[in-house]
């Protein structure tokens, strides 16, 4: 290993794309990032331009290396993370999506659901997947685009034979993983994590699951191969991209919340963190053990090493934590993010008024995808303080909604929980989650940890970093939040949930 070759991470989230490249020591050497559209086509129905973000893609790795004045041939491996679920069909000769692709928010399957839950299929899903049943996953996605695709934006197609080219293995599917491995090397693979995101794999026999291929009627032909997140064999390389003048190997893919679990270098059993991005997720790594859950969380993949058996853990996935903060912005209330600390110190409290941000309903444990976001205890006194301030509230009580659910499916009592992502700059947010869940939180020094964790398994897999101890040396705190011995936020949890019940299942009958 040379000390001037690093490894690169390519980060897709849900409102933009970002390329990282990081040095032994896991520091940034590099960064660029580019927003796409979030496109809206009814009222919870959310796309995005698979196009678009192949190139923003494309540019943020060009800008990233040119503002630093890296080669590209100075990078050793590029890994992936992703946003989860997000679902992308493609034309398998020419590389193009038959229709946008189905963001991880997208409700518009709700009914396919819940005529899945009318089938009482729910246990005999969740048994194989470890997943609710819920339109969160990809597979009522993909069996929508697949209904839906408007077969003359195929060239080759006649409006009849979209779901005959699928059979023949002319359309791809897979995730955001698998559209940028494809676009980058021309392979057709995601990783275990990814995978056990869709509903359609089994995450104990760690395989597609023919049953739940022909329940939702995706052909086994359209599917990606899937790989270890970290890959000693590699997933391609950049050879033939174009816009990268060297031969880097692709080598390692997480989803973003199992990326930011490995870049937080949660390794070993107990071992938890939360990420706050445009929702939260919180996972708890539970070794080889499938842990099945009893309070509404999911099981799912932590992450796999070429060689080694799956690790699995605990997900409580929350779906609008940071788009809150984003929705403060779009009703004008802040001006930006870092606002809403300032505003939120200058009240003593949200004078009872409680905000339930369930903008595409509610995730865990709740799983009402009926559910929308309610404002509650407002009076004509109500500031846009309180409004704000009970907007950060709610991203800790649906915290501890999560904690409380993976204390008791786990038996472990948590130990100081590790932060991460774009809202942890909030120090008044820290300090409110360590007193609402009454445990310390750790906030490290590189917070874009999803990003690190994809390094990481690239870098792993291509000798970079040859041991986890050394990536566990590389973890540096920021800043730790101790719980105040003196907050007392018990009766505003109770009244939080008496909040969160009146906005459940307000979607009914026509309700969006």
């Amino acid at each position: 290993m040379s000390q001037d070759t690093f490894v690169g991470a390519i980060d897709q989230g849900t409102t933009g794309t970002r390329f990282m490249v990081f040095d032994h020591g896991g520091e940034v050497v590099a960064n660029a990032y580019e927003k796409h559209e979030q496109i809206y086509p009814e009222p919870g129905w959310v796309e995005h331009d698979a196009n678009e973000i192949w190139r923003n893609t494309k540019h943020v790795i060009n800008t990233a290396l040119d503002d630093a004045g890296l080669s590209a041939d100075q990078l050793e491996a590029i890994g992936i993370t992703n946003q989860r679920e997000t679902t992308v069909v493609w034309d398998a000769e020419t590389g193009k999506p038959i229709h946008n692709a189905l963001v991880w928010q997208d409700r518009r399957t709700t009914d396919r659901v819940e005529e899945i839950q009318a089938e009482d299929k729910v246990e005999w899903i969740r048994e194989k997947t470890g997943l609710e049943c819920d339109a969160y996953f990809s597979a009522t996605k993909a069996e929508w685009i697949l209904d839906n695709a408007d077969p003359i934006k195929l060239s080759r197609s006649r409006p009849e034979d979209v779901r005959d080219r699928a059979e023949d293995g002319e359309l791809m599917m897979g995730t955001i993983d698998s559209w940028l491995i494809y676009k980058l090397t021309g392979n057709h693979i995601t990783d275990v994590t990814n995978a056990s995101r869709t509903m359609l794999y089994n995450i104990h026999e760690n395989e597609w699951d023919e049953e739940l291929l022909e329940e939702f009627n995706v052909p086994a032909s359209m599917l990606p191969e899937v790989r270890p997140s970290s890959d000693d064999d590699f997933y391609g390389t950049t050879s033939d991209v174009g816009f990268i003048n060297a031969d880097i190997p692709v080598a390692g893919a997480l989803g973003d919340q199992q990326a930011a679990l490995f870049g937080q270098t949660c390794f070993d059993e107990g071992d938890a963190k939360n990420t706050y991005g445009t929702g939260s997720f919180m996972l708890m790594n539970t070794g080889e053990e499938a842990v099945a859950s009893e309070h509404g969380l999911l099981t799912t993949i932590g992450f796999q090493r070429s060689g080694e058996p799956v690790q699995y853990a605990l997900e409580g996935a929350i779906f609008i934590t940071g788009a809150a903060i984003e929705w403060l912005e779009d009703m004008t209330l802040i001006e930006n993010a870092a606002e809403t600390e300032e505003l939120a110190r200058s009240v003593d409290s949200t004078d009872g008024v409680y905000v339930v941000p369930a903008f595409t309903g509610l995730g865990a444990p709740h799983w009402d995808g009926r559910a929308r976001g309610t404002i509650v205890g407002m009076t004509r006194g109500t500031r846009r303080e309180h409004v704000v301030r009970a907007t950060l509230e709610s991203i800790a009580y649906q915290t501890r909604d999560v904690a409380e659910a993976m204390e008791a499916d786990s038996g472990i009592d948590m130990g100081a929980l590790r932060v991460d992502g774009g809202a942890v700059k909030n120090n008044f947010l820290c300090q409110l989650q360590a007193d609402i869940i009454d445990t310390d939180i750790v906030r490290p020094v590189v917070d874009e940890t999803t990003a690190l964790g994809s390094a990481y398994a690239a870098g792993l897999a291509v000798g970079y970093w040859e041991t986890l101890d050394e990536l566990r040396d590389n973890w540096q705190v920021d800043r730790e939040f101790e719980v105040d011995p003196d907050a007392d936020y018990e009766a505003n949890y109770e009244r939080w949930n008496e909040a969160v019940a009146r906005s459940e299942d307000w979607a009914r009958d026509g309700g969006d």
